[in-house]
C-alpha cells in the first residue's frame, strides 16, 4: 500500500473524535427544508470549521431558503480543474425532531438522528476529506465544497440549482456525498424529476337550471389527464403521475376551474422534453368546446445521466477503492433525485452516495453505521489524491 494511504487513514484514525463531534452537533440543529434560520445555523458552523481550517469561505444568500456555502482550497497554489464536493445541509424533519430525537449511537454502532444520514455525515466527510490531503501537503488540485440548503424540497423555493450549475463551471469531476446504500454501491444514475399543474378553465352555470350554459373544467381536466397518464412508459422511464386534483364548489354546480398537478420522471433529458410535449400538447387542445388550460412548472430537478464520463470516475474511484485497502464498490442505478443531476447536466461528471451507508432516510429510524463514516472520508481523500486530469474518460 502507498504511504500516502497509510497518511490520510493515519489522519482520519486520529480526528475521530472530532469529525464524530461535528457531526452530533450539526445533527442536533432543527434544519429542516423550510426552517431557513436552521439550516443557516447548520452553514454558519460549517463555515467557522472550514476557515478554521484556511479554507476560503463565501455564503451565497436564499431569501426564502437555506443559504448556500461555498468553500474553496487550494486555488491559489493550482491551476488545474476543481474537484467538487456536493452536499445538502437541509432535512425533511419538522422543527423539534432533534430534541425528541437527538443524536446517539446504539450497542451496535449505529448513529441515529435527524439527518443522521441524509445527509449530515456527508457535509463532515467532505471537510474532513480536504482536511486529510491537507494534512499530507496534497497541492496538486483545487477542490471547492459547495453544500446547499433546500435540496430536499427539489429547490423549490431557490434557484440554487442554478446557482450549482454556475459553481461548477469548470471543473473536472464531482464526488456528492448523499447517502451511502448498505451493500456498497456508488449510485452513477439518478431519475431527474419535478412538478409540474395543468390549471384548465371552464364556464360555470347551474347544473339543473342552464346546464347547456356550462362547460366542465373538471370534465375537460379528466380527459386531459387520460391523455397524459396514457402515454407513460415504464420500460423507457418516462414516468407521468398525476397525483393531486382540485376543482369545483358543489354538485349542482358545472365547475369553471380545475387544476391537478402531477409528478414526472425521467432518466434523460431527451425524455423530460418528451413528457413536457405531452403535457404542453394537452393543455393546448380541448375536448370541451370553450375550454381553456394553462402548465405550470413549479419545478424541475435535473437527471443524472449515466454517462461515459460518469462511469469512467466511477471506475476510477472503484480502482482507488482496491488498490487503498477501502475494497471494491459496486455502482448502480437509482430512481431518487439529487444535486447529481445538475452537475451532470451542467457537463460535469458526478458519482453520487458516496456518504456513508445506513437506511431509513426520511423516516425516525434513519441510522448510519458510524464505521463507514470514516471508511467513506479515507476513500474520498484516496480518491481526490490519485484524480487524474483524464480519469480514464478517453
Amino acid at each position: 500500500m502507498k504511504e500516502v494511504y497509510t497518511q490520510i487513514k493515519q489522519y482520519i484514525d486520529d480526528h475521530r473524535e472530532e469529525m464524530l463531534e461535528l457531526w452530533r452537533t450539526i445533527v442536533n440543529i432543527d434544519s429542516g427544508s423550510r426552517n431557513k434560520a436552521g439550516v443557516d445555523q447548520v452553514c454558519a458552523v460549517l463555515r467557522r470549521e472550514m476557515e478554521a481550517a484556511g479554507i476560503g469561505t463565501r455564503v451565497i444568500p436564499m431569501e426564502q431558503a437555506g443559504d448556500i456555502l461555498i468553500g474553496e482550497w487550494n486555488f491559489a497554489v493550482s491551476d488545474r480543474k476543481p474537484l467538487v464536493f456536493i452536499g445538502h445541509m437541509d432535512t425533511v424533519f419538522p422543527d423539534g425532531t432533534a430534541a425528541a430525537n437527538p443524536f446517539r449511537i446504539d450497542e451496535n454502532g449505529n448513529a441515529h438522528g435527524p439527518g443522521c444520514l441524509d445527509m449530515k455525515p456527508g457535509l463532515v466527510i467532505g471537510l474532513y476529506a480536504v482536511k486529510a490531503l491537507q494534512a499530507i501537503g496534497f497541492k496538486e488540485r483545487p477542490v471547492k465544497m459547495i453544500y446547499v440548503g433546500d435540496e430536499e424540497v427539489l429547490h423549490m423555493y431557490s434557484n440554487a440549482s442554478d446557482k450549482i450549475k454556475e459553481e461548477v463551471q469548470g471543473a473536472l469531476a464531482a464526488f456528492n456525498f448523499e447517502t451511502g446504500y448498505p451493500d456498497d454501491r456508488l449510485v452513477v444514475g439518478r431519475k431527474g424529476g419535478g412538478i409540474v399543474e395543468v390549471v384548465v378553465h371552464g364556464v360555470s352555470a347551474h347544473s339543473g337550471i342552464a346546464p347547456e350554459k356550462g362547460r366542465s373544467a373538471i370534465l375537460e381536466a379528466a380527459h386531459k389527464m387520460i391523455e397524459i397518464e396514457s402515454q407513460t412508459d415504464i420500460p423507457r422511464g418516462r414516468l407521468i403521475n398525476c397525483g393531486l386534483i382540485k376543482g369545483g364548489m358543489g354538485e349542482n354546480t358545472v365547475p369553471d376551474e380545475c387544476s391537478f398537478r402531477m409528478g414526472i420522471r425521467f432518466p434523460s433529458v431527451k425524455i423530460r422534453d418528451e413528457i413536457m410535449d405531452i403535457i404542453r400538447t394537452a393543455a393546448e387542445h380541448s375536448t370541451i368546446p370553450d375550454t381553456t388550460a394553462e402548465v405550470k412548472v413549479h419545478m424541475l430537478m435535473d437527471s443524472m445521466e449515466h454517462t461515459a464520463a460518469v462511469q469512467a470516475l466511477y471506475e476510477h474511484i472503484r480502482r482507488t477503492g482496491i488498490a487503498c485497502g477501502y475494497g471494491e464498490p459496486g455502482c448502480f442505478e437509482v430512481g431518487g433525485v439529487s444535486d447529481s443531476g445538475a452537475v451532470v447536466s451542467a457537463g460535469i461528471p458526478a458519482v453520487c452516495a458516496m456518504g456513508p451507508r445506513g437506511e431509513g432516510n426520511h423516516t425516525p429510524n434513519e441510522y448510519t453505521n458510524v464505521e463507514s463514516f470514516y471508511e467513506r472520508t479515507y476513500l474520498a481523500a484516496c480518491a481526490a489524491y490519485e484524480l487524474p486530469d483524464d480519469f480514464g474518460q478517453n
